[in-house]
């Protein structure tokens, strides 16, 4: 009877071991396929875009990837955000590679989305940003102008008079989403002119100093000098003289369609192609700004030079690449003389 008992325990010792080696492999599987949902990469191979709404839930999120096929399971990416407890946020992202689930989860928590780089250079005008815009795939060019008509509200508080949000479009390079609408660039770039403009003290006269500005901006590309050109011009103010600044004329011709590729005698003098931004006929400020001006010339325009200039021959047309200042006629003419030789012996005619 002893032997019987033996041979009892031994058959059930026998039956737990089993039990315990089935539940082991069972563990060893289950953590073995949930390791290969979570770590092995998986994803396209080509570009892929997820827009991930504001308000979406994690599950929502983890059923939206693997419909694009950027995670093989979205029980795996159920794992990954209960380890890591992370806030998911909402926007566009790209994907062109396989990836592991912690780095699919990494990205969108840190919120990696996807933007396009877009860089307005100083003294670009509203026609010039457009193309820009365009050109980087973020929509097409006549929309943004005419959003740059519309959107003038964007600018009432600092420009009541504002036609249109010129001058206040701030220089820099921008990132944007993909699908960013014309009004949401615009926006951003008025807010980064808002600061730059707070920065300098610029707070009031805006109508008239960034117009000012944007006017310096395109008659030198020589920051040293931008004190010098906005001397000139407020001087001329100050006289009651003409500006007889040809970007005036140019933006007035492109803002009428009118602009021909160059400066016609008839553009200055003909009636038919006059327009409010003719500073040789026009006397005073065009009616709002040229271009968009960077912080030197809005800086300069803010404060000018002390000078008793009143004419100056660009630096952008002599090849020695600097302006020539003068007080009087007599002076300018000789620096007009003095400006056609060296475009003779540069070669030119």
């Amino acid at each position: 009877m002893v032997r019987r008992r033996s041979t009892r325990k031994k058959k059930s010792s026998g039956a737990s071991s089993g039990l315990f080696l089935f539940v082991l492999l069972v563990v060893l599987v289950g953590t073995g396929a949930g390791a290969w949902f979570v770590y092995l990469p998986a994803g396209p191979n080509t570009e892929t875009f997820v827009e991930i709404a504001p308000g979406s839930s994690s599950a929502q999120i983890a059923l939206q990837l693997e419909r694009y096929g950027i995670i093989r399971s979205r029980y795996g990416f159920d794992l990954v955000r209960l380890w890591k407890r992370g806030i998911l946020k909402a926007g566009e992202y790209r994907f062109d590679h396989p990836v592991s689930v912690p780095e699919v989860y990494a990205r969108i928590a840190r919120g990696d989305v996807f933007t396009v780089a877009v860089t307005i250079p100083e003294g670009a005008n509203r026609f010039e940003v457009a193309a820009r815009i365009a050109q980087a795939g973020l929509g097409n060019k006549e929309d943004f102008l005419a959003a740059t008509v519309k959107d003038t509200s964007l600018v009432a508080d600092l420009d009541p008079h504002a036609n249109t949000v010129e001058g206040y479009l701030y220089p820099d390079t921008y990132r944007f989403p993909r699908k960013a609408t014309p009004t949401q660039i615009i926006s951003t770039m008025v807010r980064r002119f808002r600061t730059v403009a707070n920065q300098i003290g610029l707070r009031e006269n805006m109508h008239s100093v960034v117009t000012l500005a944007s006017l310096v901006e395109r008659e030198t590309a020589v920051n040293a000098e931008r004190p010098l050109v906005a001397s000139v011009l407020s001087n001329r103010l100050s006289k009651n003289m003409p500006l007889m600044t040809d970007p005036a004329i140019i933006y007035g011709l492109e803002t009428e369609g009118k602009w021909r590729g160059a400066i016609y005698e008839s553009d200055l003098v003909d009636p038919k192609h006059d327009t409010a931004y003719n500073t040789y006929h026009h006397k005073g400020l065009p009616p709002g700004p040229i271009a968009n001006p960077g912080q030197p010339s809005l800086r300069a325009a803010l404060h000018p030079a002390d000078t008793d200039y009143l004419y100056f021959v660009a630096a952008g047309a002599d090849p020695q690449g600097k302006s020539r200042f003068a007080s009087t006629l007599d002076e300018h003419n000789k620096n007009v003389a003095s400006y056609r030789q060296a475009v003779k012996q540069a070669g030119g005619h």
